[in-house]
């Protein structure tokens, strides 16, 4: 990876252009985020929209720099995010900072197909990047909290929205473990059949430019050593892992919320990958230092190939 933390990241992307466009800008945490931001030299400009006095109000309460920004007054929801996606399309934004608007306005408004935001046959998937000392390298989740049922069809897509993300962030050959209850395939769960599937698939080359293995437990994903307890050796994945793919939304929404609450020096950012342009897609919940560390990417992100 090109990083080894999320401070290293900041560092990286201090000081170039972003661009940054919020619907729904009368959003305290996305804001103190972009406070945040601004303070550690990642925006240049932004674009908020929402309604004027409100979004404003929040500028002030949060002690943004206003000089910096420009205001659209928006009332409508749908609207705003059709705006957003506006900016980006009219080459006066570079990414999109989802603030009090709903998530099925602000992914109906980047999937509209006359925005071209979205290539042909693509699916959208949630990534969210982890960092912990607790582990010796940055790891991803997904796909927690867009596609809430995926087909094995739709799991190839999110799989490979994921390789094609870790690409860019310098993994060559990234380590995907599709992660179950258990290890062995079981046909009462559906999970470890898929999960076999793809790792099948990834095997004769039908899934290209990483390495699927599974089903295994999240113990077997994240550690050699448990993995041998299990009579699982010599795989590539165990205990390297660069990506943990859950079974459906019930699994990896609560596991991604569940490390960002939790987890003792864990730090994340929150993205949608397979637009063509970054999106950061966070909790409402979720800390601004999330939001903050989701700009940092973005900001990597636009500008690999």
């Amino acid at each position: 990876m090109k990083f080894n933390s999320f401070a290293d990241l900041i560092n990286q992307v201090k000081g170039k252009s972003n661009r940054v466009v919020v619907p729904g800008a009368n959003n305290r945490e996305a804001l103190e985020a972009i406070k945040m931001a601004d303070e550690n030299g990642l925006i240049s400009h932004g674009i908020l929209i929402g309604p004027i006095n409100a979004v404003k109000e929040m500028v002030k309460a949060v002690g943004l720099n206003e000089s910096k920004f420009e205001f659209i007054d928006c009332e409508d929801v749908p609207t705003m995010c059709k705006l957003a996606v506006d900016q980006i399309l009219a080459g006066k934004g570079d990414f999109l900072i989802k603030g009090l608007v709903d998530t099925k306005y602000y992914m109906k408004a980047i999937l509209n197909k006359e925005a071209h935001l979205v290539p042909e046959g693509a699916l959208l998937s949630h990534f969210v990047l982890f960092s912990t000392p607790k582990y010796k390298k940055p790891f991803a989740v997904t796909d927690s909290a867009v596609v809430i049922a995926p087909t094995l069809e739709q799991k190839v897509k999110i799989v490979q929205n994921a390789a094609n993300t870790m690409h860019k962030l310098g993994v060559e050959n990234p380590k995907i473990a599709c992660v179950c209850p258990v290890e062995k395939v079981n046909e009462k769960i559906p999970s470890t059949v898929e999960a076999a599937a793809l790792a099948q698939m990834n095997a004769e080359g039908k899934i290209t430019g990483c390495t699927v293995e599974g089903p295994y437990d999240l113990y077997i994903s994240l550690s050699a050593e448990k993995a041998a307890e299990k009579g699982i050796k010599d795989k590539k994945v165990p205990g390297d892992v660069d990506v943990l793919m859950l079974p459906d939304l019930d699994a990896a929404n609560p596991l991604y919320k569940a490390l960002a609450f939790f987890g003792e020096q864990m730090e994340a950012a929150a993205v949608l990958v397979g637009p063509k342009i970054p999106v950061i897609l966070p909790s409402r919940a979720d800390d601004p230092k999330v939001k903050l560390n989701a700009i940092a990417l973005c900001s990597f992100l636009k500008d690999q190939k």
